[in-house]
């Protein structure tokens, strides 16, 4: 799976949260979607698939399976964002 840290995601990246929608209600990086892991596999069709997809989570864990669903159920290649929102927040990037 390819990994990125939280400074490489591209400002106009098509970047997916992935938590669940409390926790991207309390914050979230400027610029995501919120697809939550629950509801992920009913809602594949949302990603644009011509596009690099980041996901990102609260630390890393979740997006990465997200990332390993996308490849081993519908080989698409995603990027796991390393170290998550929190790591997002502790970088003082923008958030929401």
């Amino acid at each position: 799976m390819k990994t990125v840290n939280v400074n490489q995601v591209p400002a106009d990246a098509q970047f997916i949260d992935v938590r669940e929608p409390d926790e991207y209600a309390e914050v979230h990086a400027v610029g995501t979607t919120s697809i939550p892991l629950s509801e992920f596999a009913a809602r594949v069709d949302e990603l644009d698939t011509s596009r690099d997809i980041y996901l990102i989570c609260r630390s890393g864990n979740r997006s990465g399976k997200a990332c390993t669903f996308l490849k081993e159920n519908h080989d698409i290649e995603a990027i796991n964002v390393e170290g998550g929102t929190l790591e997002w927040v502790a970088q003082n990037l923008p958030t929401e």
